[in-house]
């Protein structure tokens, strides 16, 4: 069975200021304080002799290699994305960076907020622009009703509240 998968679709590089703020932040941690913490692990597990069976040298290496790969994302990533920190003219209307309040076909109430690919927090509702879910509310004011094809199925929901302030409790 062949391992090939056709390639993902670009992500949209648009990311809150506060997103923005927090991979800046990431990107100093792991420069400033895990990697030098791990090559000096490094060293010293290499000071010990032999290294074809030195467990923690080979696993300093992956964690080394695995925090460069991360550098080198987060690098490149930020120079692509474009902060969006203003509200947009018309906050009647959803669009990126909205609060929404939805309401299914049950009467449940969902709130969501929609980021860029870089933030999304299921936890927090949180969900990426690129989402079915986004895509279908973009567009969308307080009262239209809309369909969208969720990967567990058709579902139905009616946008109740936009805002483009965090709600409280959020």
């Amino acid at each position: 069975m062949s391992r090939w998968r056709p390639a993902a679709a670009p992500s949209t590089a648009v990311i809150t200021a506060d997103g923005h703020r927090r991979l800046r932040d990431e990107l100093d941690t792991l420069w400033r304080v895990r990697r030098p913490e791990v090559v000096t692990a490094l060293a010293a597990a290499a000071a010990e002799g032999d290294r074809s069976e030195n467990a923690e040298y080979t696993y300093r290496k992956k964690q080394l290699g695995e925090i460069d790969r991360r550098l080198r994302y987060l690098t490149k990533r930020l120079e692509s994305l474009k902060v969006v920190d203003s509200v947009p003219a018309d906050t009647g209307v959803v669009y990126f960076g909205a609060w929404i309040e939805l309401e299914d076909e049950a009467g449940q109430s969902h709130r969501y907020r929609i980021v860029g690919p870089d933030e999304t927090d299921p936890q927090r509702g949180w969900i990426s622009l690129d989402s079915p879910l986004a895509r279908a509310a973009l567009g969308k004011r307080e009262g239209d009703p809309f369909e969208v094809q969720l990967p567990s199925g058709p579902a139905s929901y009616e946008i109740v509240r936009i805002a483009y302030q965090a709600p409280a409790g959020a």
